[in-house]
């Protein structure tokens, strides 16, 4: 049996981790989520009883939310403390989805409240969601922390690929990806793992209301994937991009090297 705590379980991958993790009735799954009502609606109405499943409030951006959470969570596991701490909530902002960074030029406010958001959700927010978690890291048996990151905020396909697109998000899951280096630092003589996982381009409907617009700035962002990857055939599932990330960290260790890594979902530097 494991226990695992996984942020934004709400919808899309966190949704599809919470019915994966589930499925085994011997793991203790614990979700934490803006909207405590909501997901236990959705919850009770797409999966039906799951006694092992339970879902907390906690926002990324609210600080008295985590440690509430993570006091509530300590009260549901006891002694047996938490395996597996998933930190898969995190913004995807709209406002620089679409063009390059030259379309942000007069942009402002919305530049500066948008980043201070996405940072807020992205970066600090995690930094506070772990060490208010680590605790009960210490007392699990796996002792993995896995960070939800995404293949742009890889420099080097940034470079070779000319991504223009979606500067400030890019530049969170790279601080996000340094914030999970900074922990594995710390903690990695402790036993516990630290790292950084992309879960591939996945289809979970972010953009089904584009405009014709903004579509072909995703269409452009694509093509650049495809000449990358002339295997590429378009995004993943969540249930294929979930399993693919499990299997990940379910091989990755401190022993072997990953101790603060950040890769794909297919274990290495290839994104999609």
């Amino acid at each position: 049996m494991s226990v695992y705590v996984v942020t934004g379980v709400s919808k899309g991958i966190g949704f599809e981790f919470l019915r994966q993790l589930s499925e085994d009735k011997d793991n203790l799954v614990i979700g934490l989520v803006r909207n405590k009502a909501a997901t236990e609606k959705k919850v009770a109405a797409e999966l039906g009883d799951r006694p092992n499943v339970h879902i907390l409030h906690g926002d990324l951006t609210n600080y008295a939310s985590l440690k509430e959470a993570a006091a509530e969570t300590a009260k549901i596991v006891g002694d047996r403390g938490v395996d597996y701490l998933v930190a898969n909530a995190g913004l995807v902002p709209e406002f620089d989805a679409y063009g390059p960074v030259s379309a942000l030029a007069d942009k402002i406010e919305e530049v500066d409240a948008g980043a201070a958001e996405t940072f807020q959700t992205n970066v600090t927010g995690q930094l506070h969601l772990f060490n208010l978690f680590v605790p009960l890291i210490k007392k699990g048996k796996a002792k993995k922390v896995i960070a939800i990151s995404s293949g742009v905020g890889d420099i080097d396909l940034t470079n070779q690929c000319e991504i223009d697109v979606g500067p400030i998000y890019a530049a969170s899951k790279a601080a996000l990806n340094i914030i999970v280096a900074k922990f594995n630092a710390e903690y990695k003589k402790e036993g516990i793992l630290f790292l950084s996982i992309s879960p591939g381009l996945v289809e979970v409907g972010r953009y089904a209301n584009a405009t014709p617009e903004q579509v072909n700035g995703l269409m452009g962002f694509v093509g650049k994937l495809a000449s990358y990857a002339p295997h590429f055939k378009g995004p993943i599932t969540p249930e294929e991009s979930v399993k693919a990330v499990r299997s990940v960290w379910e091989k990755a260790s401190i022993e072997e090297g990953y101790g603060g890594a950040f890769i794909s979902h297919l274990g290495n530097k290839q994104w999609v």
